[in-house]
C-alpha cells in the first residue's frame, strides 16, 4: 500500500557536547523521543562522511539529487526562493546590501539589518552593462539576489563579499575567458550600484537618523541555472517544500516541487513551528514526498547560544504531536551538525529517525546523537535515507527481476 513521507529537517540541530551534553540531550523532546522509540534510528551524513555540508547541497542531497554533478552554487537556489524566473545559463549570487565608505571598505555587511531594502532592489533592478542585465530582488532584511542574464556567461567567479568589516570590496576574478568577463562586468555593475544607492532617499534618510546606508551590493555565493533532474518527477512522484527561507524553497522550485507558504514561517529564530507541521500534514493527503524544514535551531547555532538552542528544540518538539498519528512515513533528521562550540557547519553526524505503522523497531527510545547511534539503520547519506523512505512507503520500483 502506497502511502506519503514526511521527512523533518531540524537545520543545524546535530552537535557537540558542552558540559558532557548535546543541546538534542538536555532539551525535553518528549514527541522527537516518541517518534525514535516507535521506528527506527541511525545517523546521517547528508552529503558523505568527512565532508562540511552547506544546506543547499544537504537538502540537494536529501531530496535524491548528487550534488557532486549538479551543484555549481547557492546563487541560483536564492533567487528562485525569491520567486525570480530563471533561465538556462543565468549566473546568479545571492547578496547583502551593506555599508562601506568612500575607498569602498566596508564597514557594516548588513547595513545595521535594514528592514526593508526593497525600495533599494527596485532602484538596480534592471541595469544593463556591456549587453548584461541584472536583475535583483530583495528578501528578508539586508538579503537578497541578483542574476546576471547575457550570452556567453561563465559562473567561476569569486565572491565581492570579503566576508568580514575593515576591508574594501574585492574585485571578482573569474577563472577562464567567459568567467573573467562576467567578472569584469559584476565589478563595474557594484561600483555602478553604489554611485545610485548612495544617493537614493532611503539611504539619506537613514544617514539623518544616525543609522548605516546600505550604499553596496555585496554579491557571494555565484552559480549557474541548470537544468536538475528531480527523483521525484521522474518518478510520477509529487513532491512538497514548506520552508521559511529562501534557499531550501529555491532548492524546491529546481526540482519542480511545490511550495507551501505558511503564514508566520519566517526561517528565523521566532516561527510558526506548528503550523508548518500541520501545513505537511494536509499537503500529505495528495502528495507522496513532503520536506519540512525548521531553520530555528541553525540561527541559535551560528550565535554560540547552547540555551537558546536547547529551548527552541523544546519549542520545537510542543509542535509535533500531529506527526504521532500521521499515517504515513514520518522521519526526523538534521541536514548537518552545527555545533554552538564552532559556530559553522561540521561534518558531525547528525541522528535520523523513521517511524511508520508496521515499520520495525529497534531499541533506542531518546532523539539523540549519543542514542540513535545505536540504532539498527546504520550511517546512511541523503541519498541512501532518500531512497529508503520511498521504499517504506512502497513507492520505490524494484531493482532487477
Amino acid at each position: 500500500m502506497r502511502k506519503s513521507v514526511i521527512l523533518l529537517i531540524l537545520d543545524g540541530a546535530g552537535d557537540r557536547p558542552v558540559g558532557g551534553r548535546t543541546p538534542l540531550e538536555a532539551a525535553d523532546t518528549p514527541n522527537l523521543d516518541a517518534i525514535a522509540s516507535r521506528g527506527e534510528c541511525g545517523m546521517l551524513n547528508s552529503v558523505g562522511r568527512g565532508i562540511r555540508p552547506g544546506s543547499d547541497t544537504a537538502h540537494l542531497a536529501m531530496l535524491g539529487v548528487d550534488p557532486f554533478e549538479y551543484y555549481t552554487g547557492r546563487g541560483p537556489f536564492e533567487a528562485l526562493g525569491l520567486g525570480m524566473e530563471l533561465e538556462p545559463g543565468d549566473v546568479a549570487f545571492r547578496l547583502n546590501f551593506g555599508t562601506v565608505d568612500r575607498e569602498l571598505r566596508v564597514l557594516d555587511r548588513r547595513a545595521g539589518r535594514i528592514p526593508d531594502a526593497r525600495p533599494l532592489a527596485e532602484a538596480l533592478d534592471g541595469m544593463v552593462i556591456d549587453g548584461i542585465e541584472f536583475r535583483v530582488a530583495a528578501g528578508v532584511e539586508h538579503r537578497g539576489a541578483l542574476v546576471m542574464r547575457g550570452k556567453g556567461l561563465g559562473w567561476r567567479v569569486t565572491d565581492v563579499d570579503p566576508h568580514e568589516t575593515g576591508v574594501p570590496l574585492r574585485r571578482p576574478k573569474g577563472e577562464g575567458t567567459e568567467d573573467e568577463r562576467t567578472a569584469r562586468a559584476l565589478w563595474k555593475f557594484v561600483l555602478r550600484a553604489h554611485e545610485v544607492l548612495r544617493e537614493h532617499p532611503l539611504n539619506r534618510e537613514r544617514e539623518e537618523k544616525g543609522l548605516p546606508p546600505a550604499n553596496a551590493v555585496l554579491p557571494r555565493g555565484a552559480g549557474i541555472m541548470v537544468e536538475i533532474p528531480s527523483p521525484l518527477g521522474s518518478r510520477g512522484l509529487r513532491g512538497a517544500i514548506i520552508a521559511g527561507i529562501p534557499l531550501v524553497k529555491g532548492v524546491g522550485r529546481a526540482l519542480g516541487l511545490e511550495v507551501i507558504e505558511v503564514p508566520g514561517a519566517t526561517g528565523g529564530k521566532s516561527s510558526n513551528f506548528r503550523g508548518k507541521v500541520e501545513a505537511a500534514v494536509r499537503t500529505a493527503e495528495d502528495r507522496e514526498f513532503i520536506l519540512v524544514n525548521i531553520k530555528a535551531p541553525d540561527v541559535f547555532s551560528h550565535d554560540g547560544d547552547f540555551e537558546g538552542k536547547t529551548r527552541v528544540l523544546e519549542a520545537i518538539d510542543r509542535c509535533l504531536e500531529p506527526l504521532l498519528s500521521f499515517e504515513g512515513i514520518v522521519a526526523v533528521t538534521a541536514d548537518h551538525s552545527t555545533p554552538v562550540s564552532v559556530r559553522d557547519h561540521t561534518s558531525d553526524p547528525t541522528p535520523v529517525a523513521v517511524a511508520y505503522p508496521g515499520g520495525r523497531m529497534d531499541h533506542v527510545r531518546e532523539f539523540s546523537e549519543t542514542a540513535c547511534y545505536r540504532g539498527s539503520l546504520g550511517h546512511l547519506n541523503g541519498n541512501e535515507l532518500f531512497r529508503a523512505l520511498l521504499d517504506y512507503a512502497g513507492l520505490l520500483e524494484k531493482f532487477g527481476a
